[in-house]
């Protein structure tokens, strides 16, 4: 197992030196940190890192390797990784394959050996970037200059980056793989639980677990493009709409803003997660704006008074405050950390939404009620209909 000398340069201008699996690969994206000490299988499969290059705090990644059962999409969409140390010999019970093979048979491209507690520190005083990872450009200053002359490119792909992490065409995910097979009841049992409801799931990148959870309580879950109108939505007869988590800037996502609002003033039972919930806002007339470093870990603190949970987060934006607009909207849950909207409520439609990740997959079991609730939402509409 051979590893290749390989460099890291940021648009800053800082280098740093380090090894890689990947053979002649150079790769492009902004550069994020997440603060988790589990689940890189989970983050690297995550939809939400599309387009980006995630640096893990923690020192070492890859010591229980890759299985079939824990990704979160169907294909990685980050473009790259950057680590302290990547395990050589991982051992676990759910072994498939190693994270090195792993990243080597879908050419996710990586640099290991540097140190990322020191450009954690840099992203996190200058916020994030973009960087390139290279193991073919090994002199800093011709990857600089390859770099800012490929960014303006990158940055106007990405404008839209829902499109690359949507699905192309609706299904039902009665398939996705559970965690722990041998756990789960038996199908007899499983469907004397479900609810005869119809969730609608509006796809801007979808973590499987949050269909993982659906399928918990629900009969009938199918999944739609970001693209789907909200007359082509309505048509499923839905009982209730989750619009999932996402890459990008909500902002660019115009249509599904427009949509949103269609479905609000249909009185559909709405629940926003991420990327869903920054759509809800805007739909409402919030409006969005960039973190310095965003919020990625497992350990970010959310709640109202004394009341806190712990949550998992991903992303990268997140929502003004706006006394005038939140007239229609009560705020219900704050970022314990920087005091950001983390949770919203209409106060008349049935619509919520959180700025987190209640299925976690990484991260803490906390918010995963919030599912529940949303089947109690629905039923609740279902015998009592909103009248406005």
């Amino acid at each position: 197992m051979k590893a290749h000398k390989a460099i890291l340069v940021t648009e800053s201008g800082e280098t740093y030196y380090g090894w890689s699996f990947c053979e002649s690969l150079t790769s492009l994206g902004e550069i994020v940190f997440n603060t988790g000490m589990t689940g890189y299988q989970e983050v690297i499969t995550d939809p939400s890192y599309s387009g980006q290059i995630v640096n893990f705090t923690y020192p070492e990644i890859g010591n229980t390797g890759i299985n079939n059962n824990d990704v979160e999409s169907g294909m990685p969409l980050l473009n790259g990784i950057i680590t302290k140390n990547i395990c050589v010999n991982p051992s676990n019970w759910r072994l498939n394959q190693s994270l090195i093979s792993y990243m080597k048979e879908k050419k996710i491209m990586h640099i290991y050996g540097i140190d990322t507690r020191k450009l954690t520190k840099y992203l996190r005083s200058h916020g994030t970037m973009y960087g390139c990872i290279s193991t073919e450009i090994l002199e800093p200053r011709s990857l600089t200059l390859t770099m800012l002359n490929e960014i303006p490119i990158k940055k106007n792909q990405l404008k839209d980056s829902v499109v690359n992490a949507s699905t192309p065409a609706s299904y039902h995910p009665s398939n996705i793989r559970p965690y722990f097979p041998c756990y789960y009841q038996s199908s007899q049992q499983k469907d004397n639980l479900l609810k005869n409801l119809t969730v609608v799931v509006v796809d801007f990148g979808v973590k499987y677990n949050i269909l993982r959870n659906l399928n918990k309580y629900v009969k009938n879950v199918i999944v739609v493009p970001a693209s789907t109108n909200s007359q082509r939505i309505l048509e499923y007869k839905p009982d209730g709409v989750l619009l999932s988590n996402g890459p990008g800037d909500p902002e660019n996502v115009q249509y599904a803003v427009s949509n949103v609002l269609d479905l609000i003033e249909a009185k559909v039972p709405l629940f926003g997660i991420c990327m869903g919930h920054q759509i809800i806002s805007l739909a409402l007339g919030l409006r969005t704006f960039k973190l310095r470093f965003g919020h990625r870990g497992l350990n970010h603190p959310v709640g109202l008074g004394k009341t806190i949970s712990i949550s998992s987060q991903n992303h990268g934006y997140a929502i003004k405050m706006d006394n005038q607009k939140l007239r229609c909207v009560k705020i219900t849950q704050f970022n314990g950390n920087d005091l950001t909207i983390a949770a919203i409520s209409h106060k008349i439609y049935p619509s919520f939404s959180v700025q987190y990740h209640p299925e976690a997959s990484p991260g803490p079991h906390d918010s995963e009620t919030l599912f529940l609730h949303f089947i109690r939402v629905i039923e609740l509409i279902n015998r009592y209909p909103v009248i406005v």
